[in-house]
């Protein structure tokens, strides 16, 4: 769980700084990664940033580390504060927040449950103005295979940000327009046991959209990648999205992967 949110951490310090590293992967989720960032750089996240984030299960690695990451270690309550609302020196982190401005009769619950639901959600979400604030939306997959990535997922990403991202047709001050621009944070899949490669699978769906926001240069917070990596960064594409692999002979063992939430904090 750790690695996912270390992953993502480093993501969003990324954003008000307008990096070239655009794919939060296996190789940034490291503890001396996230001991690395300055304070005046953690500060600017806390101070910018209003993230807007749909899930369901798997997801939810990605909100309770966000909500349990002040707990970790001695000084992380100043480091790493998280809000649902605004508050002083603490990242807005508004969890589970589109599903309900989902069209009627529409399941938004995450990525996979209507492929193209995401989309108006997203719109009526950041055209109320009670979410005129928020600058940073994510959404995440429960089982990305079998899904349309290329057809449905990667061009409903461009319409959201033509429409909202910087200079969007959206964007201005006008009516049925919204002064702030949204920056979309791209996710691939996690992994299933053996099953993780082929057409429609994780593996693939993955490289689609990591080539697609290399391309286009935008974010991309790359759940695979992490989730089928030992703490050494062994690759076994066997894995299952618990770290449970025969070619390495078992569940990966207890490290940063193995932190778990109490909701107090992370073991």
């Amino acid at each position: 769980m750790l690695r996912n949110i270390i992953s993502f951490v480093l993501l969003l310090l990324s954003i008000p700084l307008l990096s070239q590293q655009y794919i939060a992967d296996y190789s940034v989720a490291k503890e001396e990664a996230l001991r690395s960032i300055p304070m005046d750089i953690i500060s600017k996240i806390q101070d910018e940033l209003v993230i807007a984030y749909q899930h369901t299960s798997h997801g939810t690695h990605v909100s309770r580390g966000m909500f349990g990451l002040h707990n970790y270690k001695a000084g992380d309550e100043d480091l790493f504060g998280v809000s649902a609302g605004p508050a002083a020196n603490k990242l807005e982190f508004r969890d589970l927040a589109l599903e309900s401005y989902a069209p009627d009769g529409v399941d938004a619950a995450d990525l996979g449950r209507d492929e193209l639901a995401f989309i108006q959600t997203t719109r009526n979400y950041l055209d109320a103005p009670e979410n005129a604030t928020v600058n940073v939306v994510m959404w995440a997959w429960s089982r990305i295979v079998g899904h349309d990535v290329a057809g449905n997922y990667l061009p409903g990403m461009d319409s959201l940000i033509s429409e909202y991202g910087l200079s969007g047709t959206k964007i201005g001050s006008g009516t049925g327009q919204r002064e702030v621009p949204v920056t979309f944070i791209y996710m691939t899949g996690h992994s299933i046991k053996d099953e993780n490669t082929g057409l429609l699978n994780p593996k693939e769906q993955a490289q689609l959209i990591i080539d697609s926001c290399i391309a286009n240069q935008m974010f991309c917070h790359e759940y695979y990648s992490i989730d089928t990596r030992t703490m050494d960064d062994v690759y076994h594409e066997d894995t299952g999205d618990n770290g449970d692999s025969d070619t390495y002979g078992g569940e990966f063992p207890p490290g940063l992967a193995g932190c778990t939430y109490t909701g107090s904090g992370l073991l």
